[in-house]
């Protein structure tokens, strides 16, 4: 299931090895045909953006899109259970799970790293990733529904999974949620917000 990892990579911080392989990559999302006839579409789209842009300044609107808050955030445990220590209990069965299928993690972020779980996935059989992946829904659709509000052209990879896992129950609400909580304040709170978790 190569498709995720071209969402995996598509939602990583873009590199120019990334650049380089856009056609690569339209040619696994058109032949593998994983994904939804209009979610494809979409991603394809994703991927022709990225045509002649220049590195420097698509890699400044990722970190200022993902990398300035908490809303955004593309860590699953963050979102379900922010800086308590249940989300240090969470890494360590991630980890194990990804240890007990041979999965070796290459880089130095977190095993909840979305890109990173999905990489994770690609290399699964198709019935196990969409379990898991229809397990990690309701997190992932509510940064979905948060890009949408924001008109970011990446919420189609979240929509694309929703189509490939299947949407959580309680989609309504989740968007809901997203319409109506306002703007990330993180930054603003930033020195409180270290206070009261230190």
């Amino acid at each position: 299931m190569q498709t995720l990892k071209v969402l995996s990579l598509l939602l990583s911080y873009p590199e120019a090895e990334m650049l380089m392989a856009l056609d690569e990559m339209a040619t696994v999302v058109e032949q593998e045909n994983l994904l939804l006839d209009d979610h494809k579409a979409s991603v394809l789209a994703l991927i022709d953006a990225y045509r002649g842009t220049d590195l420097l300044d698509v890699q400044e609107a990722y970190v200022a899109l993902f990398d300035r808050g908490r809303f955004l955030s593309l860590h699953i445990f963050e979102h379900v259970h922010g800086e308590s220590r249940d989300r240090g209990q969470a890494m360590v069965n991630l980890l194990q799970m990804y240890e007990s299928h041979g999965f070796e993690m290459s880089t130095h972020e977190l095993p909840d790293y979305i890109p990173l779980f999905l990489e994770f996935l690609s290399q699964q059989k198709q019935a196990e990733a969409v379990q898991l992946l229809h397990d990690a829904m309701p997190v992932l659709s509510l940064l979905g529904a948060r890009l949408a509000e924001r008109g970011s052209e990446f919420r189609v990879i979240f929509d694309a999974l929703a189509g490939f896992a299947g949407e959580p129950e309680a989609l309504e609400e989740i968007r809901q949620q997203a319409a109506t909580e306002g703007e990330d304040e993180t930054l603003v709170n930033m020195d409180e917000i270290w206070e009261e978790e230190a």
